[in-house]
């Protein structure tokens, strides 16, 4: 394949796992990133790579020259997402990208109208987060169009990488999420719990602030949503406890103590990834009263997020598109079960 895509942040984590599979496929990216570790990968893979940073928008638009589509995997995407969507609309590219922030999503969907103009494609949430529970929520909403409340999760007992983990400080500070009659409402940390069966038996569950909350209702158009995760009690009251220190936890000398350990974070090797795939759920529920619920068997979510960012980068480059999608909408709810690793959504 043509060298006209990037992956920005090639160096990173999952950033370098992409490149390597990418490689691996007979595909030849673009590696970019701020630091030298980029270009001893690039050298490692034979691929051509660029050096900017995206605090300078006039290197970013050297930096995208030439190029037909962008693969953002450098986190936090709340400081890197906003300057990169800018880039790729000036530069008429399409922007994709790994995130799982609810802010990161609404700041790119509401900018829908300027990449239909440009006749490109902003699509976050190319990865794990958020193409398996997408899929469930659209395969969902198709089984029961009158729908009022959506409710989704996965079970995942893989380790966080180091952007993960900076993320995850990052949310904490924000407190819980969750839509409510259409509109993304802050609510407390550990909201609401519940036992749900994942797929692997029923297990004590709690809300998330998980991408979803922002992009199922793009996909599906259902007015309340919420995200679960499987949690000990124990977990639940340590999350539920820091609620009362939640201010300080915005704080900005307490972020960057907790980034820096954050960072110190190994993601999961081959190994453990191939050990833990990861059980996803959703159900639906209409006036009536009447429940859908969908299931899916996955591979461990850092290898979706390979797999599933290629398939992306794969479509758009050999099929025109334009405006902000959700990847069940741009792919279709069976996008989750054609990924390596990943078995058919069942659906009672």
């Amino acid at each position: 394949m043509a060298e006209n895509w990037m992956i920005y942040g090639a160096a990173g984590y999952t950033g370098t796992m992409i490149a390597r599979e990418a490689v691996r496929q007979g595909m030849r990216p673009v590696l970019a990133g701020r630091g030298e570790s980029v270009s001893a990968l690039a050298n490692e893979l034979g691929l051509p790579h660029r050096l900017f940073p995206l605090d300078d928008a006039d290197r970013i638009r050297q930096g995208l020259a030439g190029m037909d589509l962008v693969l953002l995997t450098a986190g936090p995407f709340s400081a890197t997402s906003a300057a990169m969507v800018q880039g790729c609309l000036e530069q008429g590219c399409h922007y994709i990208d790994i995130t799982g922030e609810i802010e990161v999503f609404e700041a790119v969907h509401a900018r829908g109208g300027e990449a239909k103009e440009k006749g490109v494609v902003l699509c976050p949430g190319v990865g794990f987060d958020v193409i398996p529970t997408d899929c469930i929520a659209a395969t969902l909403a198709k089984s029961m169009p009158d729908a009022h409340l959506l409710r989704l999760g996965f079970d995942s007992r893989s380790g966080p990488s180091p952007g993960t983990a900076k993320t995850a400080v990052e949310g904490l500070a924000g407190g819980g999420r969750a839509r409510l009659d259409g509109q993304i409402r802050q609510v407390p940390l550990g909201w609401k719990t519940d036992r749900i069966d994942f797929g692997d038996g029923p297990k004590l569950a709690v809300t998330i602030p998980w991408g979803d909350v922002a992009t199922a209702y793009y996909t599906t158009g259902i007015p309340n949503i919420e995200v679960y995760m499987p949690l000990s009690p124990k977990s639940v009251k340590w999350v539920r406890r820091a609620n009362w220190v939640r201010p300080l936890l915005g704080l900005g000398p307490v972020q960057s103590l907790m980034k820096k350990q954050a960072g110190k974070v190994r993601g999961p090797d081959e190994e453990t990834r191939r050990r833990t795939p990861t059980h996803v759920w959703g159900d639906v529920r209409n006036g009536a009263g009447d429940v859908r619920t969908a299931r899916v068997v996955t591979a461990n979510g850092y290898d979706v997020t390979v797999s599933g960012s290629l398939t992306v980068v794969r479509h758009l480059l050999e099929n025109p598109a334009a405006g902000a999608v959700t990847p069940a909408r741009l792919l279709g709810a069976g996008l989750i079960s054609r990924l390596p690793g990943s078995g058919e959504i069942i659906l009672d």
